[in-house]
């Protein structure tokens, strides 16, 4: 079952007889390290295996989220090192423009400065500054985590090797006229003073006030409604639909704008809906990207209102007020004179939000630069849909299509200092020239050259990601070797942002190589409840403090078992104790099999050799490493997990080392025999777990087999032994100690207490296995005098127990009578109802399903009770 090419010798080292995850885990993890576990050789012959690590923010810490997906990639390319792949996992980190650029802000607020107290030159500094300080905490964190990541292929957003990859792109994409730039309606954030993309938008259900307002006068007027009145200062037409009759006579007209002395005509555009509100919409082109776009197809002039603050520029008794404060003070202006015909009413609808400061986004004309994604959208999705990249699980590739297939224009420049730089220059006499990497720019500021002063989209760098990190646009050893990826693991929150960045700049930097095979696209992590869990909430949960009290592994163990693909993750603490307490029965179970003679030595023994119950736990066992293949094939993490805890706990533990305690008293060559095969199950289970749970099954397996260690252990293999016959037969005692114990407890007994009982057996293949049911089950020989007062039929086989002098039989039956007759009464009362057809006319359904219920678990109780009254001894 396994090819391990370690040399193994003898295990020499006792285990302490607890686990202290505390003390295994940092030093484990460090030996890892140095002894180059995790580095990968481009010039190995092995066949290449490759993730990239989502790069977490330079700000970040980490939580659950990162805990969750780190975990699952560890998984994968554990195994695949396990498996002989030339495994490579890549570490980095991303710039974070935005979030990082305000933590500085934040801490120049502090000293009372701003960045512009410091000048862009300096500001950046204090940037890289507060980076090596402050940035890459989330990196060790991720070491504490167990994460076998080749730290020595680290990379970071805005290193030297990825600088040059964005100029590379940035100056392709431009001479193919793929990048552009242009004046068009940006989502804008006033407190971040940046332009944001559409995906870094949240919207939700804001209360507003719905105002209507009257245009122009007497039979010229007409009435637009509102929630944005402080914007009609920009308005440079009223839109109507051109089959509404009601403005016909008003289209190719002029009205009069109130509050002001411009006058704006009245056009006819079918994006109006005459059904909604008056049918007549006010056009601010400047203001609102539906109207920008009626406004280009009416050629409307647009003006802008308002400042990059959100402050009104225009129209003298509203300059200086914030856009908030200019909408109340509008609609008052209004109102004295007459123009609201309708009072304000209450009106909820969807407003956007920036998702890193929740400030209001305003709508804003602004000059910017644009990715011209409609060709490089098109070969992402067609590369998912011919099958070069398989997104799983495939339901969720609709969610992808509906991106990619309707993706508009990406603005891609940000009004920040902190990020890569755009490569254009200006020159004196109107110049525009795009500077790709190792180019000197095209003249001094002296000389009146001046760079651009924006940056780029933080996602800009990160969809380079893949060969970026690798070394593009060089071609070296990695990048042959490396690329492209097989699996990117990554949530599908950020499918949008990420995701179809990494594919659109992938086919086209590496001439329509895919930058990954297989997208695994996760949940997101919640409380017990099912709740997201937020900083503002009580509910967050630092998952470090979870792996100071339970160990990392613990916490790995609880992720695991609870990611199904593309499925959110419920997580509790009391789950990630029933993980450390799995851990623990892994380890005080190891170490009672190694104390009674389970090893490794030598070949093992012939299946003639063998005990059923040696043949039924490798047959097993072969059945667990197909099953646990098929599951990691799959991304199924929550099966597997359960397929090892099941065999581990129940199989392994439960089961075969109970049964095989009176073979190891005994002694012999059954003892040996049964040694090395607890031995190899030990072995190979260790190894199916040690992606999951790597510490535990580490510093076990060493001490079990004399091994280097299971990071570089070979991965079992199915060996295709299979006995049925067996595991039928191991399913019988199973069957028979089920019963009896489901018995001794429902008669009171102590599990402890000692019982005499025969146990017979009718063509089955328990004879075998009777001193092992005997000790099990705590059953005594028969002995003299011996009275079978109860009898218990299962399997084929027949316990007869004498329960005389162990439990007051007056008093279990007056007890189970009791029982009995409270049962039956509450039966009769149910039976009662049902049969009333003037109850049943008139019960809810609900009432009546309740009652059937009622009356199926009081059926139930008298079936069971009266079975227990016919198993007791016979007065």
């Amino acid at each position: 079952m396994t090819e391990n090419t370690q040399q193994q010798t003898a295990p020499t080292t006792e285990l302490p007889t607890t686990y202290a995850p505390a003390e295994v885990e940092g030093p484990l993890y460090q030996r890892w390290v140095e002894r180059g576990y995790f580095e990968a050789d481009a010039k190995s012959e092995k066949p290449p295996y490759t993730i990239v690590i989502p790069p977490p923010n330079v700000t970040g810490a980490l939580h659950l989220g990162h805990a969750f997906q780190v975990t699952l990639m560890d998984a994968l390319t554990r195994r695949k090192r396990m498996q002989g792949f030339e495994t490579l996992w890549l570490p980095g980190m991303d710039h974070a423009g935005i979030a990082t650029q305000n933590k500085v802000e934040q801490q120049l607020a502090e000293e009372g400065k701003s960045r512009h107290d410091l000048g862009r030159d300096a500001f950046v500094e204090r940037v890289w500054q507060w980076k090596d300080e402050y940035g890459g905490r989330i990196l060790g964190q991720l070491r504490r985590l167990g994460a076998g990541l080749d730290w020595s292929r680290e990379r970071f957003t805005m290193d030297e090797g990825l600088s040059k990859a964005v100029q590379k792109i940035f100056k392709d994409l431009y001479e193919d006229d793929l990048i552009y730039r242009a004046e068009r309606i940006i989502n804008w954030c006033p407190r971040c003073l940046t332009a944001i993309s559409d995906i870094e938008v949240e919207y939700q259900d804001d209360a507003g006030e719905l105002v209507s307002i009257r245009y122009g006068e007497g039979e010229d007027s007409l009435v637009v409604a509102t929630t944005r009145a402080e914007t009609m200062l920009g308005d440079t037409a009223v839109a109507v639909h051109p089959e509404d009759e009601r403005y016909k006579h008003l289209v190719g007209r002029q009205i009069k704008l109130p509050l002001t002395d411009r006058t704006i005509p009245v056009v006819a555009d079918e994006h109006v809906d005459p059904e909604f509100g008056t049918g007549a919409v006010k056009v601010t082109p400047a203001h609102d990207p539906n109207d920008f776009e009626i406004g280009r197809r009416h050629d409307l002039p647009s003006l802008t209102v308002m400042d990059e603050h959100g402050v009104i520029t225009v129209h003298g008794p509203f300059l200086g007020l914030d856009r908030f404060e200019a909408r109340s003070a509008i609609v008052g202006a209004l109102k004295e004179q007459g123009r609201i015909v309708a009072e304000k009413r209450p009106y909820m609808h969807s407003v956007g939000h920036c998702s890193r400061c929740k400030t209001t986004v305003e709508p804003r004309l602004s000059m910017q630069w644009w990715v011209k994604v409609g060709p490089l959208a098109q070969a992402a999705g067609d590369a998912v849909r011919d099958g070069s990249v398989e997104i799983h699980p495939k339901e969720l590739s609709r969610r992808y299509f509906d991106w990619v297939d309707n993706m508009h224009d990406w603005c891609i420049s940000r009004q920040l200092w902190w990020g890569h730089r755009i490569p254009i220059w200006y020159g004196p006499e109107g110049q525009v020239v795009c500077v790709g990497p190792d180019e000197e720019p095209p003249g001094t500021e002296a000389e009146g050259w001046t760079q651009d002063p924006d940056v780029l989209d933080t996602w800009f760098s990160s969809g380079l990601w893949p060969f970026s990190t690798l070394g593009w646009p060089e071609k070296t050893p990695d990048l042959a070797k490396f690329y492209s990826t097989d699996v990117l693991l990554t949530g599908h929150d950020i499918i949008f942002f990420w995701v179809a960045r990494m594919m659109m700049f992938g086919l086209y930097a590496m001439d329509g190589e895919v930058p990954f095979k297989t997208v695994a696209l996760t949940g997101l992590v919640r409380d017990e409840f099912g709740k997201k869990m937020s900083k503002s909430n009580p509910n967050a949960v630092d998952p470090l403090d979870w792996m100071d009290a339970y160990g990392s592994d613990a916490v790995r163990f609880t992720l695991a078992k609870g990611a199904n693909p593309g499925a959110d993750v419920p997580i509790g603490e009391d789950w990630v104790q029933a993980s450390r307490n799995f851990a623990n029965k892994i380890w005080n179970a190891t170490r009672f099999a190694m104390m009674n003679g389970a090893t490794i030595e030598g070949p093992l023994p012939d299946a003639s050799e063998m005990s059923a119950t040696d043949r039924w736990i490798l047959s097993r066992l072969n059945e667990t490493v197909a099953q646990v293949d098929a599951y990691y094939e799959d991304f199924q993490f929550a099966k597997l997990s359960e397929s090892l805890y099941h065999f581990a706990w129940d199989e392994v533990f439960a089961w075969y080392v109970e049964l095989s305690k009176t073979t190891f008293f005994a002694g012999g060559e059954g003892a040996k025999v049964s040694g090395r095969v607890l031995g190899e199950v030990l072995d190979v289970m260790l190894r199916l777990l040690h992606p999951i749970v790597p510490f535990v099954t580490d510093t076990l397996w060493t001490t079990l087999t004399g091994g280097e260690s299971l990071v570089i252990a070979d991965w079992p293999k199915d060996s295709g032994f299979r006995d049925k016959a067996a595991e039928q037969e191991i399913e019988l005692v199973q069957r028979v100690v089920t019963e009896v114990r489901r018995f001794r407890k429902e008669q009171g007994l102590q599990d402890a207490q000692k019982v005499p009982a025969r146990l017979t057996v009718d063509g089955t293949p328990l004879v075998a296995h009777e001193a092992a049911i005997r000790q099990i089950l705590r059953l005594q020989p028969e002995g003299e005098g011996f009275a079978a007062t109860a009898t218990l039929p299962v399997a084929g086989a027949t316990v007869a127990l004498d329960l005389s002098g162990t439990i007051d039989v007056a008093a279990e039956r007056k007890r189970l009578a009791k029982d009995l007759a409270a049962a039956e009464k509450e039966k009769a009362q149910a039976n009662g109802k049902l049969g009333n057809e003037a109850f049943l006319a008139k019960a809810p359904d609900n009432v009546v399903d309740k009652i059937r219920g009622r009356l199926a678990k009081a059926d139930e109780d008298i079936a069971r009770i009266e079975a227990q009254l016919a198993n007791l001894p016979q007065q």
